[in-house]
């Protein structure tokens, strides 16, 4: 087989225009997904009773089905459940914050248990409220422990993106296979699909580990 790869340079416009796409649904869901997670992450922790196993069971839901899954119920089930149109992306973005928010979620329970906890009683002890206990002493610490898992999150939300495909979401993947179904050049298409997203995920690599470097725990 002869390989062209002058046709990666001709594609590109189009791989770059679905990589923004890409890279706009994993920032608005990664956000998103962090306040659900530290929130969902809280309620386990310092919730209660009620609160702690509404967030139990929303963890366990999202974490025991695939991704796949759950675009397809938000895109197709959810709007005959409630008599609205989802737009893919949309649908692509709700999928992203669920979904990355229980993983999130255990990433910061796990972070505020590991913290000792006689900060947290000497600091009540010198009469701190116990939201400035959180605010103040332990939040701080366990921010710096969450980094790195809550990195890795990060990069496997970004190539859950490709998942979208199913919905028509016009992201990176979904232009590589448009691109391919037209020149049939799939080596050198999906060749360039990859590199794209190796980029993507090699400098959130980076700036991860600068943030590391950082906010080191000693």
């Amino acid at each position: 087989m002869e390989l062209d790869w002058s046709v990666v340079a001709t594609a590109l416009p189009e791989l770059l225009a679905g990589a923004r796409i890409t890279i706009v649904i994993a920032l608005i869901g990664l956000f998103g997904g962090s306040a659900v997670g530290a929130a969902a992450g809280l309620c386990r922790v310092y919730g209660g009773v009620i609160l702690n196993a509404i967030a139990f069971v929303y963890i366990e839901v999202i974490r025991g089905t695939p991704m796949l899954v759950q675009v397809m119920f938000i895109y197709f089930a959810l709007p005959l459940l409630v008599d609205i149109r989802i737009d893919p992306f949309i649908a692509a973005v709700i999928a992203v914050v669920i979904n990355s928010g229980a993983y999130i979620a255990e990433i910061f329970r796990s972070a505020l248990l590991s913290i000792n906890r006689g900060l947290s009683e000497a600091g009540l002890a010198l009469g701190m409220p116990g939201w400035k206990v959180l605010t103040n002493i332990v939040g701080p610490l366990a921010l710096r422990r969450v980094l790195a898992p809550l990195g890795n999150q990060f990069i496997v939300s970004i190539k859950d993106t490709s998942l979208f495909i199913v919905i028509g979401v016009a992201e990176l993947t979904r232009a590589g296979q448009e691109i391919m179904a037209t020149n049939f050049r799939a080596v050198e298409i999906w060749s360039a699909v990859a590199v794209i997203y190796l980029i993507m995920t090699g400098v959130l690599s980076f700036l991860l580990r600068v943030a590391e470097k950082r906010m080191r725990v000693l």
